[in-house]
């Protein structure tokens, strides 16, 4: 509970700091443009290290504080907060109203404060993240978006699609997204509300069902395609994804009539170096071990340094990240889709998003011969 306080203190003393770099910019003296570029600078990396630090250790140190506590005099407020953690366990998978009459939220408890904080906009300045509209999405239907790639951490995904940074909801009026992560993560005490205050929800067959069928229309969940697989393989300047053997999302799609949107960021994959183990080799074995059984694939990557872009660090590195949403696929609602509509749709989707990224490749650095790879 502490990490989740911690973080709500951070983001009131950034709207503090945005006002006082307010102040500095009223003064006329010359040296103030230059302090507050370097305050801005200095609010933006630790906007980004927060979010990082808090996606690696928040949900275990939430964990050790719970069971630290039943050890202390505060046992009866962890006794207090795992009876309630019991009771609220199916909130992120069925919404805030899990079970009773009323107005659901996908994600769970969704808050709009959460998403508007001023910390998210330092975020989305530090690499900067861009959020790009190609077609209107019409409120009266649900969309599975597909993303791609998947990098390390996800950045364009939280970014545009857990947080209001990027302005997602003026650009797709009457649309909720909800972007779906690790079922195992909202296991985890503290971490699992902070998720779900930014309408992240679990990427699991239950909760996309219910988002999709249960909420009325207007939702768009969106789903990480590659996966942990895929974070295996991004380095920078690789533009690879993981799909063909991914129609998951697409039998879904049809089961639920939500159309398909092709989602591609450019510059993901660029923001963290990473070791890329050989295929048969012992690392590599290890590593895909792991994925399968805790759920996420164990990266050597390296950023660079909090004080200096020369030294290693878990600090990425700030490469621009432009998120392309584009044409959504009609799809019809087939409860039980046979295997070749299945891969009829399968194969529209990937020659939408080849074309998506065919057309935009040369605006963000890419030459005319790059192509995408799909595995």
């Amino acid at each position: 509970m502490w990490c989740l306080l911690l973080v709500v203190c951070f983001n009131t003393e950034l709207c503090t700091g945005c006002s006082i770099l307010s102040a500095l910019q009223d003064l006329p003296s010359a040296p103030w443009p230059a302090l507050r570029s370097k305050m801005e600078k200095h609010l933006q990396v630790i906007s980004v290290l927060q979010w990082v630090i808090s996606f690696l250790a928040m949900g275990a140190a939430g964990t050790v504080l719970l069971i630290y506590m039943f050890c202390t005099d505060l046992w009866v407020i962890a006794a207090m907060y795992t009876a309630w953690l019991i009771f609220d366990w199916n909130t992120p998978k069925q919404g805030s109203c899990a079970g009773k009459l009323g107005n659901c939220h996908p994600g769970g408890r969704r808050s709009s404060w959460v998403r508007n904080w001023t910390m998210w906009t330092y975020f989305r300045d530090y690499f900067p993240i861009r959020l790009i509209k190609t077609h209107n999405l019409l409120p009266s239907r649900n969309y599975i978006f597909g993303y791609h790639p998947h990098g390390i951490f996800s950045f364009g995904a939280f970014c545009n699609f857990g947080t209001e940074a990027t302005g997602f909801s003026k650009k797709f009026p009457g649309i909720k997204p909800s972007l779906a992560t690790l079922a195992g993560n909202f296991r985890m005490p503290v971490f699992r509300d902070y998720l779900m205050s930014g309408g992240i929800c679990p990427v699991n067959r239950n909760s996309i069902d219910y988002l999709l069928s249960q909420n009325g229309t207007g939702n768009a969940v969106v789903i990480v395609v590659g996966g942990a697989a895929e974070s295996l393989n991004c380095a920078p300047g690789k533009n690879s994804v993981t799909l063909n053997n991914r129609k998951g999302f697409v039998r879904l799609a049809l089961q639920q009539g939500s159309d398909l949107v092709p989602v591609y960021s450019f510059g993901e994959n660029d923001v963290y170096k990473q070791v890329i183990f050989e295929e048969r080799t012992w690392w590599r074995l290890a590593q895909k071990r792991l994925q399968k059984i805790i759920g996420f694939a164990p990266c050597l990557f390296h950023g660079c340094g909090f004080f200096s872009s020369d030294s290693w660090g878990m600090v990425p590195y700030n490469k621009p990240i432009t998120t392309i949403v584009g044409e959504p696929i009609t799809v019809p609602k087939i409860e039980q889709p046979p295997r070749d509509m299945v891969d009829l749709y399968h194969a529209m989707y990937i020659n939408s998003l080849t074309s998506l990224f065919d057309k935009y490749k040369t605006r963000f650095g890419l030459k005319e011969s790059d192509i995408l790879h799909i595995h």
